[in-house]
């Protein structure tokens, strides 16, 4: 197949060339710094949508704005582009932070919307993508979640402080935590292209999410290193202002339809998915 992918150079993208290129596929990179236009997309069966601005970082009033137009506004341009050579699928990349902070709630795809800044953007975005399906192309809506990696995405920014031994539970670490090893988050990706059944919103996270404090514990045991420092909320929000609330919501997020439709884990368990990333 002809695939084109919007963010080929980001944490995913990079993973997910590979992988789509070992299994024999043309892959085409491009960039949305620029409108989209349509002979971008000439020939491509499917279309892979990663590209956005950095969600972690401290939230002003600037990159609020960014973080939401790069998604809403940058995802109605590609689709316009789409809509004269139109691919059989898209794939649309989507966040857990649809569903907000839900305590206790289990959270499968049919779940609503929850409240707070990244669910109004992500529930926009993914509006914007379902236009895609006005003109015959299936659209897969993925909800990430935290996606490991040791070079790159969130775990490499909690790295440095748990290799000093200086790691510890969040927030009193009662919190659950949606994630995902970053080669199961691209095989979902491929497997959705492939899957002429899947549509709509896909939950790419592990089927077994983990309280904050048992993430904590595992990636310490993993580096063999202690996590006896706790970070308390205030801390967090002196550290990184609003942008602290993707550090503390609770999300206890399934991947029902992923299961549904016989896609298999590599990485079901966290402690095997940290052996693979740092017991090599």
């Amino acid at each position: 197949m002809n695939i084109a992918i919007t963010g080929a150079s980001g944490f995913l993208g990079r993973r997910l060339t590979r992988r789509l290129q070992a299994s024999g596929h043309t892959v085409r990179a491009v960039s949305l710094r620029q409108p989209p236009t349509a002979d971008m997309f000439s020939g491509c069966d499917a279309v892979v949508n990663l590209a956005g601005e950095k969600v972690a970082q401290r939230w002003s009033p600037e990159v609020r704005a960014r973080i939401e137009s790069s998604r809403v506004e940058g995802t109605r341009d590609l689709i316009a582009a789409l809509r004269e050579h139109p691919p059989k699928v898209l794939v649309n990349g989507s966040a857990v932070g649809y569903y907000g902070s839900r305590g206790e709630e289990t959270l499968e795809e049919s779940a609503p919307p929850g409240i707070g800044f990244l669910a109004n953007v992500t529930r926009k975005w993914e509006r914007e993508a379902l236009a895609a399906e006005q003109f015959g192309t299936r659209v897969v809506l993925l909800r990430t979640g935290i996606a490991l990696g040791p070079d790159g995405g969130a775990l490499q920014r909690m790295l440095l402080p748990f290799r000093w031994g200086l790691g510890g539970p969040i927030a009193g670490g009662r919190h659950w935590m949606p994630w995902i090893h970053a080669e199961d988050a691209v095989a979902l990706i491929e497997f959705a292209i492939d899957s002429a059944s899947l549509s709509g919103p896909v939950n790419a996270v592990a089927p077994n999410p983990v309280r904050n404090s048992e993430f904590t514990r595992e990636l310490a045991h993993a580096l063999h290193r202690p996590a006896i420092f706790p970070i308390p909320a205030f801390a967090l929000d002196l550290l990184f202002g609003e942008m602290s609330e993707i550090l503390t919501d609770s999300q206890r997020v399934i991947p029902r339809a992923a299961l549904d439709a016989d896609f298999v884990f590599r990485f079901p368990e966290l402690r095997a998915a940290f052996a693979d990333l740092f017991l090599k």
